[in-house]
């Protein structure tokens, strides 16, 4: 279901389910949960999260919504299983980017908005539909598509349910990169110090909670400046 692999200096997390448009099914969110603790526990500066084939993710797997009816513990376990999945991939301190290329419906935008931040190839589509089907969204994943794209245009695509192209989803910041080569991002961010990253990662989760100052990020605004790092790279733009 899920491929980790390292490429260099940053892993690459595949969901690889192509029967099914690598849709997730519910013993999947404990699976990737897993996964993102052997990134956690690694060296990696980064993590892509995409899909195989063509396709991101098509939503849950609707085949096990079925036998979960009537089974209380079964649905409360789902929830919570997918809740401290997305919860563990924003949590990560380095840089976080979902690489979207076809479908991405359902769990998977939940998947693609617990990232730092989103990249649509040209042929991408979102899709959020819950209501087809006479469910909701969790309501982290509707906290983090409000903080995207703003109340009402969360409010169309949940309550119309309707499929959009990268380019508008590009235009309602839904995504942040549509159709630009994703290698030139990739070795921008790599080519950052590590510390600064996780520093500046930090720093904007404290500000999209309000946070306008914090003796933490303080220290470490200060601590980066007297560290070897800065003196270091100072010295190699001199000798540019």
């Amino acid at each position: 279901m899920f491929r980790l692999e390292h490429n260099d200096d940053y892993a690459r997390l595949t969901l690889d389910r192509p029967e099914t448009r690598n849709a997730i099914p519910a013993a999947g969110w404990a699976v990737l949960s897993e996964k993102l603790d052997v990134v956690a526990r690694s060296d990696v500066r980064m993590l892509v999260v995409t899909g195989a084939d063509g396709a991101f993710c098509a939503g849950a797997d609707l085949g096990d919504f079925a036998a979960m009816c009537g089974d209380a513990a079964a649905i409360a376990r789902f929830r919570e299983d997918m809740r401290a999945a997305l919860d563990a991939l924003r949590a990560l301190p380095i840089p976080t980017i979902a690489l979207i290329e076809g479908p991405c419906y359902g769990a998977g935008v939940s998947l693609a908005l617990a990232c730092d931040f989103r990249i649509a190839r040209l042929a991408t589509k979102f899709a959020i539909t819950p209501a087809r089907i006479g469910i909701t969204f969790p309501q982290e994943d509707v906290h983090r598509l409000v903080a995207l794209v703003g109340p009402g245009q969360a409010a169309r695509l949940l309550l119309t349910a309707e499929t959009i192209h990268g380019e508008e989803a590009k235009q309602i910041g839904l995504v942040e990169v549509y159709g630009r080569r994703e290698s030139e991002i990739f070795d921008a961010i790599l080519a950052n110090d590590s510390r600064s990253l996780k520093a500046l990662k930090q720093a904007i989760a404290r500000a999209a909670g309000g946070v306008r100052s914090d003796p933490e990020l303080d220290r470490q605004f200060d601590a980066l400046i007297a560290g070897d790092e800065l003196a270091r790279r100072l010295e190699a733009r001199r000798g540019k």
